[in-house]
């Protein structure tokens, strides 16, 4: 029977694995499959079984990722209609209001589970489709009720879903910056009138000109039964200033803070808009030839095998093959290489790049939907939705954080007052304890970070698909290659010649007449090097052996070593060999061999030589013979590696790798046959290239460029990208403890606990932001 188990919670492609995994083996299970996108594990058991199945995976689902609750679906008629649906939030800039709307459109009827994209302005839903309107209906009344400033759109297409994520937010944070700077010449004028009788007038002024829109909010959510949010914590602190007296520090507490949510905005749309502009390779237009002319259309509408035109200046709207003109073609915006790439009728162009020089006719061979541009740009989008633990954590820590806070500043201002009486002080204390408690630092700079080390490296060619995999390859301790297409190029060549009676070229050429009429791989890459036409022969191939060739020069033997021997072909030298020997023979004398096989890339052995540097282990697997496997590891530099293996047992050496890792296991592999290893590692890197659709899908992240030494790179800003978010942590907590301290003490001021809340929050934000340079 069929049983199916939402994983609400679930955001780890990793972990899910691993329970998917995990689940196959459990009693009664016969096959387990995983929806990571629907978030669903359908599992084939036994009849009868199905409650001890549920209990089990329950038990491995706590034990792998605690925080997913699994829940049973009761048949699967109910689930038919689940979907996605995605709404655009334009202007949410708030972390923490963003996730209050997550929660509770999570809790709404028709929605099985809601992820928040800060950085692209989505919130995407799966729920019962059928029933979108009555859900749009309730995704704004939320919003509004959080954040009434932010609209609420559904997004019906994927090129809506493409579509800009910020619009010109110039007036609105100017509007901010201006009542900012009002309310602070007010505040000035109160400081000069500040013993006159009317001194409170002017502050209250100041106060509401700054904070009008923060002490509705909180009244409004106080109504509402949400009381401990930002907007409560100031409201309370700055008015419970001005009961108290300290009218210039209540109405200075409420100006920074103002200050501090403008920075915070700033911020945020800045990074956002730094991404678009570095993944600004969505098409605008297509030039389609359509009859007798030339039509201008949406990139959406072109089908395959439809001929567009490309000039000079323009991006290449969609893939295909270049099948008229040529021209120099700019790929930086996919790769990050600066040097620009030649292309000519036959060659494959991708989408996003832009023709420099030459008019050039293409012919489509994926539509919008299918393309590279439209993979990478939804990957980049999506990647702040995959959130990594850290950040995980410090969701769960802002909700408990300021509640415990706020109760502890309400027992600071009440205790002190029933045993020794009244006093000011101990309600100012306290008002310092509200300030200190606002979680912002944490909650937006945290995100921030992970999202410019994501947008740093996409700019270098690298895309990294969500905060998780920059942990991942942060904490990475081994890394496991592929060998073909990985550390090689994946097309055979003729690497070396042995001569023995001729040149290294007269040897080629007469390889090249017995091998004219073949098409083994072997015989390409001969007359690849032989860049002539070979001399007429009568050719007779020889199943399993090679071929005989009869010509000028006589009878020529060109193939294995079998085929030497059968002929009585002597005196044949020991040659230790990485790749396919090609032994060769006139009028039955040896005459040398030529050695073909895979070239191993320029940077392979500096990319390994540089993870030895950084201390990590390096462990090469492959298909290929255990002789090539270990000459090729041998030139690398690579100490362990595994050959002959068919997929399933890539698969058990990495189990066994990763049992005896001291770190997070990387497999790089090239995203097409090795996606059963790309899942099963910690992280999953694919050597992508810009057309590699299977790439771009099937790992975590992908190296557009396919050069290994990117991999470094890749690890580098993970790490650098880590250390500033731990950097941010520490010391958010840090001066937070420390004023907290000193506030329960009676030993701090407001303008210690201002600093704590918006001075912190500031650094941490600009701290996050140097993420974005590497």
């Amino acid at each position: 029977m069929e049983m199916v188990i939402y994983m609400k919670g679930l955001d780890c492609p990793h972990c899910g694995e691993k329970i998917r995994s995990a689940s196959e083996k459990v009693s009664g299970v016969k096959e387990a499959n995983l929806n990571f996108i629907a978030k669903k594990l359908l599992l084939d058991v036994d009849e009868g079984l199905a409650e001890a199945v549920y209990t089990s995976v329950k038990k491995i689902t706590a034990d792998i990722e605690p925080d997913v609750e699994p829940s049973l679906i009761e048949g699967s008629a109910s689930d038919k209609n689940v979907g996605t649906l995605t709404f655009r939030m334009k202007g949410l800039d708030c972390p923490d209001c963003g996730e209050k709307i997550r929660s509770a459109v999570e809790k709404t009827e028709f929605v099985r589970s809601a992820e928040l994209n800060l950085m692209a302005e989505r919130l995407i839903v799966s729920a019962d489709v059928e029933n979108s309107g009555a859900i749009l209906a309730e995704v704004k009344r939320i919003t509004g009720d959080i954040e009434p400033d932010v609209e609420v759109s559904l997004l019906e297409n994927a090129a809506d879903h493409g579509s800009e994520s910020g619009g010109d937010d110039t007036a609105e944070l100017r509007s901010v910056l201006l009542r900012i700077a009002v309310s602070a010449a007010v505040f000035i004028l109160g400081l000069a009138f500040r013993e006159s009788s009317f001194a409170l007038w002017i502050f209250l002024a100041a106060y509401i000109v700054a904070g009008y829109d923060v002490v509705f909010l909180a009244v409004k959510n106080i109504l509402k039964g949400r009381p401990f949010d930002e907007c409560f914590l100031m409201t309370a602190a700055t008015l419970g200033a001005f009961f108290i007296g300290e009218f210039p520090e209540g109405c200075m507490v409420m100006m920074l803070y103002q200050l501090g949510e403008f920075f915070q905005s700033f911020a945020v749309r800045r990074s956002r808009k730094s991404i678009t502009a570095l993944m600004d390779i969505r098409p605008d237009c297509a030039y389609v030839k359509r009859g007798d002319g030339i039509e201008k259309v949406s990139p959406e509408t072109v089908s395959k095998g439809e001929i567009i035109v490309v000039k000079p200046g323009e991006k290449i709207p969609l893939d295909g093959i270049v099948v008229s003109g040529s021209a120099s073609i700019d790929t930086s915006a996919l790769t990050g290489e600066s040097v620009p790439a030649e292309v000519s009728a036959g060659t494959e162009v991708t989408g996003g790049c832009v023709d420099l020089s030459g008019v050039i006719e293409v012919r489509v061979t994926k539509i919008f939907g299918e393309t590279a541009v439209s993979k990478i740009l939804e990957m980049v989008e999506n990647a702040s939705a995959k959130k990594a633990k850290t950040e995980r954590f410090i969701t769960r820590f802002a909700r408990w954080y300021t509640p415990c806070v706020v109760i502890g500043a309400v027992l600071l201002a009440v205790i002190p007052i029933i045993i020794n009486g009244y006093d000011h002080r101990y309600i100012y204390n306290a008002l310092e304890c509200l300030v200190v408690s606002c979680p912002c630092a944490l909650v937006i700079s945290v995100p921030l970070s992970f999202f410019g080390g994501i947008g740093g490296a996409s700019a270098r060619g690298i895309l990294i698909k969500g905060g998780v995999t920059v942990e991942q390859l942060a904490e990475c301790g081994t890394v496991v290659f592929d060998k073909t297409g990985t550390l090689t190029d994946g097309s055979f060549e003729v690497t070396e010649i042995y001569p023995e009676k001729y040149s290294p070229e007269e040897l080629i050429e007469i390889a090249a007449i017995a091998e004219q009429g073949s098409n083994h791989p072997a015989a390409a890459a001969i007359m690849r090097r032989f860049k002539g036409i070979p001399q007429n022969a009568e050719i007779t191939e020889l199943a399993g052996m090679g071929v005989r060739a009869v010509c000028e020069k006589g009878t020529v033997l060109a193939g294995n070593a079998r085929l030497m021997s059968e002929n009585g072909i002597e005196n044949i030298p020991l040659i230790r060999s990485s790749g396919t020997l090609i032994y060769i023979a006139v009028n039955g004398e040896y005459a040398g061999a030529a050695e073909i096989s895979d070239r191993i890339k320029p940077d392979s052995a500096a990319a390994v030589a540089g993870l030895e540097k950084m201390k990590i282990k390096t462990v090469m697997l492959t298909g290929d013979r255990r002789g090539a496997a270990e000459i090729t590891a041998e030139k690398l530099g690579i100490s362990e590696w595994h050959a002959e293996l068919l997929p399933d047992g890539k698969v058990a050496a990495m189990e066994e790798i990763i049992s005896g890792s001291s770190g997070k296991t990387i497999f790089v592999g090239d995203g097409i046959n090795d996606a059963p290893v790309l899942m099963r590692a910690d992280a999953g890197v694919a050597m992508g290239g810009i057309g590699s659709d299977a790439a771009i899908e099937a790992a975590d992240a992908v190296l557009m460029t396919d050069e290994p030494s990117k991999l470094i790179e890749a690890i580098r800003i993970s790490r650098k990208t880590k250390g500033i978010v731990i950097q941010n942590i520490v010391f958010s907590l840090g001066v937070k403890a420390a004023v907290l301290t000193l506030a329960v003490l009676g030993m701090a001021t407001m303008w210690a606990a201002v600093f704590a809340d918006v001075g912190v929050c500031l650094i941490a934000v600009m701290n996050s932001l140097r993420a974005r340079k590497i």
